[in-house]
């Protein structure tokens, strides 16, 4: 799959770029009963809020085919090495849960930010492509993108260890309200299967669900191969070492699970 010069003249004037029903509906199901199934497990990749519900899986494509799978798939692969010119490997691998009522807010942060500081990542050559795995709209919980921001740079930030249960580096209320007065505040949604892609450099947050509805999105943070980590202080888990080019399979591999005896 191949971005047209329209996509990529409003991923680089944007930020991102929002893909609508890449992925059926038959395959999302498929790969939602995969995560609810892996938040069902007493693993340490899984984290969770407060609450106990589970917020984070971690390296699911390690421990899961489905998951396996979809870190490989072409309508991802392609697009993410065409934006960043050359081969990528996985640098981080989420499934993300925002329970129905519990799931908890992400703050405005960078997510390279947290890459450069944390893991010495060279430059912000590496970027999300996420996959919605349920419907996600204005109620529970979805990405909100100040569009542009990620012709900012790295901008400052504070490590916060204490609003959530997953440490990030997050940007303070000024420096958030002066990037969203140049441009503004976003929040894609679309139905399950929709994909987004991102910039590592793209200021974004999420709010808290008080929906009964909940939201599951997937995150491949993908890096162009020569841009590897330099600094291993994270799990291997969060922060992947192995830089092994990833070969993009067929793009019917997820089909095939889906027709598989039972």
């Amino acid at each position: 799959m191949k971005l047209t010069e329209q996509q990529l003249e409003q991923f680089d004037r944007e930020g991102y770029l929002f893909l609508p029903n890449l992925f059926s509906a038959e395959e999302a199901a498929f790969l939602k009963g995969e995560a609810e199934a892996i938040y069902q497990m007493d693993r340490k990749e899984v984290w969770r809020e407060t609450s106990g519900v589970a917020r984070t899986a971690f390296a699911a494509h390690t421990y899961n085919e489905g998951f396996r799978r979809l870190g490989s798939h072409p309508r991802l692969i392609d697009p993410v090495e065409q934006l960043l010119d050359g081969k990528v490997y996985m640098h981080q691998y989420k499934v993300n849960a925002k329970a129905p009522f519990d799931g908890a807010v992400w703050q405005w942060h960078q997510d390279y930010g947290t890459w450069k500081r944390d893991d010495e990542m060279p430059e912000p050559r590496a970027m999300n492509i996420s996959v919605f795995l349920d419907d996600v709209t204005a109620a529970n919980g979805p990405l909100l993108f100040i569009p542009g921001s990620h012709k900012q740079g790295v901008v400052k930030a504070g490590h916060d260890l204490e609003t959530t249960s997953y440490p990030l580096w997050t940007l303070d209320r000024e420096t958030v309200t002066e990037l969203a007065e140049q441009g503004g505040c976003v929040a894609p949604t679309g139905s399950a299967g929709s994909v987004l892609l991102f910039s590592s450099l793209l200021v974004h947050a999420s709010p808290p669900n008080i929906s009964p509805f909940g939201r599951t999105i997937v995150y491949l943070s993908l890096c162009e191969t020569s841009n590897h980590i330099r600094a291993f202080n994270r799990e291997e888990w969060i922060a992947h070492r192995d830089f092994t080019p990833i070969q993009a399979l067929d793009d019917d591999c997820l089909q095939e699970l889906l027709h598989e005896p039972a």
